[in-house]
């Protein structure tokens, strides 16, 4: 297998499937929605599902034409894998340029996500976009991830959390500098990409336009790599005994619309790590360098005591303007 195929078995249906909704009477707000979170080889479900069914509910709302361009999200309990998940839409505002939603998703009668999404008309106005950055490896010189994982294994993976980082997440990832999955491959610093794209095209979503559908695809795909950089530059691996993390809070900005077909450079930095808490910043830039969106996440931490340094302290080499990254 060279370096630019995907893994033999590997699809986006399961996207597909997370951001499909069935349309059900509401119980609390003004309109309401049914999916169901995907398989995955960890105790809950993966945090990316609810941020994509909840940014397909508030799409689904909209009627006039606006598109997403803001979501921010709270975490309040995991969620249980493969289960329903009932996300009620309240309709906050719908003005002429902007449109406001409160999404909550609800498992066993419990409140267990929140988000609020703005949606915008659009209008003429001047623009900037931040560079990306330069010296990146390009998508098709790096190893899938079936093919870094065909020949390692160690710490907590199993079977099955080598066959979901291969192939189960709908998302061909390929590490610059290195993966974090056993180990942290290259130094330990507070920065990293991560190329993206669907194993193959995205199918279409009932209720959802092509360019809604692919919106929600990077709400879904931001979620798997956002806390790795806090992880990089601790030196913690995802197969780190004793390690268990969990996203708090999300918020994410689509600033350009655009296919997701092809390779999507994820440029990530850690900015904070303290009291069992990191935060991540990441922008998306499509293979013409525009920046499509910005993320910013922070999420739960926790190691066994003894483990960390007490304090690292470096300075990242992403500059503000998105120039060379490392």
């Amino acid at each position: 297998m060279s370096a630019a195929s995907n893994p033999d078995d590997a699809t986006s249906a399961i996207f597909a499937a997370t951001v499909t909704l069935t349309q059900t009477e509401p119980q609390h707000f003004d309109l309401a929605f049914l999916a169901t979170t995907q398989p995955c080889p960890w105790p809950k479900a993966y945090g990316g599902d609810l941020v994509a069914q909840a940014a397909a509910a508030a799409i689904r709302s909209v009627t006039d034409g606006k598109a997403l361009h803001s979501m921010h999200s709270y975490f309040m309990r995991p969620a249980e894998i493969g289960a329903e998940v009932r996300y009620e839409v309240e309709v906050l505002r719908d003005g002429r340029g902007y449109s406001t939603r409160q999404v909550r998703g609800y498992q066993d009668e419990k409140a267990i996500y929140v988000c609020f999404a703005s949606f915008a008309a659009g209008e003429p106005s001047p623009s900037f976009a931040l560079r990306m950055p330069d010296g990146v490896t390009p998508a098709e010189s790096l190893p899938s991830a079936k093919a870094y994982l065909a020949t390692r294994s160690g710490g907590t993976m199993t079977d099955a959390s080598k066959r979901y980082w291969s192939s189960g997440r709908g998302f061909d990832m390929r590490h610059v500098p290195g993966p974090v999955y056993l180990e942290v491959e290259g130094a330990r610093v507070p920065h990293q990409a991560v190329w993206v794209k669907p194993f193959d095209r995205l199918r279409p979503v009932a209720g959802l336009s092509d360019g809604a559908r692919d919106a929600a695809a990077l709400a879904y795909v931001c979620d798997y790599t956002i806390l790795e950089p806090v992880l990089r530059v601790l030196g913690l691996a995802w197969a780190e005994p004793g390690l268990v993390t969990a996203s708090l809070d999300h918020a994410m900005w689509l600033h350009r619309p655009g296919p997701v077909d092809g390779w999507l450079l994820y440029a990530q930095e850690a900015i904070a790590a303290e009291q069992g808490r990191g935060v991540a910043i990441g922008r998306f830039f499509d293979a013409e360098g525009v920046h499509r969106a910005s993320v910013a996440q922070e999420g739960m931490i926790r190691v066994p005591l003894g483990s960390l340094e007490s304090e690292v302290s470096l300075t990242p080499a992403v500059t503000v303007d998105g120039g060379r990254l490392g």
